[in-house]
């Protein structure tokens, strides 16, 4: 255990983030079931396309419960400063562009990965590079790296869309999803497959629906909006969301509960939460008014969590918690990674 860091069960809930580093320090902080998890897995991790909105905490938080173990960050490092933040807090980085199949084989082979590369936003604008980013990098990669255990990112978007009033879609659900993008996800998820298939290459397809951040996020633009007084579309009227500090600590955790072949699982929060509530509950804190537009279709992008909750235990922290933290946020009108996630979407088109 890195006796340097504390313990996320030790810490009460902050009433807020004053800052985004107390923020990003509070999201790197690991809990003692991570930090057991961690310790039963041996060698060095690898983080593919760290850039993203999630990655450098999470290899923040991967380095805080790996004591004396090499957390190495890979992506083009396009954004300036995430580089040097992530050496700043001794994760070692290499620049890598994932569609360079001789630049891959470069990668040292480390026994444990999380692949978190993508393209999600922009996607229909190229087809083309969404498909070549979200199934033949996955297959690279997974070519290079069939002797590592391998969690990759997926999505709740892979599967169809279901009844508001179910349980959620299970892992059991055949993906059949609306638009290019979420198609191009499901190429992902058989690339990792079938090699894992071929190779015996142990993993998980890490399923997530919505991870909350305070600068992005289905919350952040549902507040956002309020705050701005813009109508809330509620045709897409309900979600999962979880914290993206629980969201990273659930997918270093998979890499100890890895299967052979590579099997999926769903992550998210466990309730079902109406886009109308949430838009009520920010107007009621802000004090004021809300315009709603649409009415709730009766199917949603949804997942049964059960399966996640038997491994990991429940999210730690609540919904109630979350929107809490992003009202205190954008009433202080904080920084927003400007990056909407198009939760209203029901066409697939991104």
């Amino acid at each position: 255990m890195n006796t340097t860091t504390p313990v996320l069960d030790d810490l009460p809930f902050p009433e807020r983030f004053d800052t985004e580093a107390a923020l990003e320090d509070y999201l790197a902080t690991p809990s003692r079931d991570l930090l057991r998890d961690m310790a039963r897995i041996d060698g060095d991790l690898m983080v593919l396309g760290v850039g993203g909105k999630m990655g450098p905490t999470l290899a923040r938080l991967a380095k805080n419960a790996m004591s004396g173990r090499r957390v190495i960050a890979v992506a083009r490092f396009s954004e300036a400063g995430v580089r040097e933040a992530l050496e700043a807090h001794g994760i070692e980085t290499l620049a890598c562009d994932l569609l360079d199949a001789e630049a891959i084989a470069q990668l040292p082979r480390t026994p444990n990965v999380v692949f978190m590369a993508g393209r999600k936003f922009g996607a229909d604008a190229d087809n083309p590079l969404t498909w070549a980013m979200n199934a033949h990098v996955p297959a690279l990669v997974a070519q290079h790296f069939s002797g590592s255990r391998i969690v990759a990112f997926s999505t709740a978007c892979v599967y169809p869309f279901v009844p508001v009033i179910g349980q959620g879609a299970h892992e059991s659900e055949a993906p059949n999803p609306p638009g290019e993008y979420a198609n191009s996800c499901v190429g992902r998820e058989r690339m990792f497959e079938y090699f894992s298939q071929r190779h015996g290459t142990p993993g998980r397809l890490f399923r997530l629906s919505y991870a909350i951040d305070l600068r992005y996020g289905v919350l952040a633009d549902v507040a956002g909006k309020v705050w701005r007084g813009e109508p809330v579309d509620v045709t897409m009227g309900h979600v999962n969301v979880i914290w993206q500090g629980d969201a990273n600590a659930q997918a270093l955790r998979c890499l100890a509960a890895a299967t052979v072949p590579t099997s999926p699982l769903n992550v998210s929060g466990p309730e079902t939460t109406s886009i109308r509530w949430l838009a009520e509950e920010f107007g009621r804190r802000f004090g004021k008014p809300v315009q709603i537009a649409g009415s709730e279709a009766p199917t949603a992008w949804l997942m049964n969590t059960g399966e996640a909750e038997r491994l990991f235990g429940y999210p730690r922290v609540p919904l109630s918690q979350l929107v809490g933290w992003v009202a205190d946020w954008i009433a202080r009108e904080q920084r927003q990674y400007g990056k909407p996630t198009k939760f209203e979407s029901r066409d697939g088109k991104y």
